[in-house]
């Protein structure tokens, strides 16, 4: 896991070899001004394959990636102050919701969040969950 450096000492781009490398032309996350802003993450393990399931291995296997990508940055995700997640149904809400509250990931402050359904999610997986955090 690393930590790369672009532009200076006040924007810092995050690359962890523990989550599936950026599918396009963006970094996985960026520390600037005390903050981390990780892109949204969907369910690749870290070599890039989607992983096998339904809605609980998926939530569980971003929170894994997000976790990875925040290590690197110097944080982690009892430090995370707000969420995105997107829903490919809202019918699956609950069943993210379970794995997403359990208390190993955010603790016993978990972040705000936004929780929305969208029409499509890249690799048409179920669902994607972006955050930003404290460094």
């Amino acid at each position: 896991m690393t930590g790369t450096s672009t532009q200076g000492s006040s924007k810092r781009a995050i690359q962890s070899d523990g989550a599936p490398k950026a599918l396009g032309p963006y970094s996985q996350a960026i520390v600037a001004n005390g903050m981390v802003y990780c892109a949204g993450q969907i369910p690749l393990d870290a070599t890039g394959n989607l992983v096998e399931g339904g809605i609980a291995e998926q939530t569980h296997q971003i929170l894994k990636n997000l976790r990875a990508v925040l290590k690197a940055a110097g944080s982690d995700l009892d430090r995370a102050v707000k969420t995105t997640v997107f829903l490919k149904s809202m019918d699956s809400f609950a069943a993210m919701n379970e794995v997403y509250g359990r208390p190993e990931y955010f603790g016993a402050n978990p972040p705000a969040r936004s929780t929305v359904e969208v029409a499509r999610l890249p690799r048409d997986v179920l669902v994607e969950i972006e955050l930003v955090g404290l460094a």
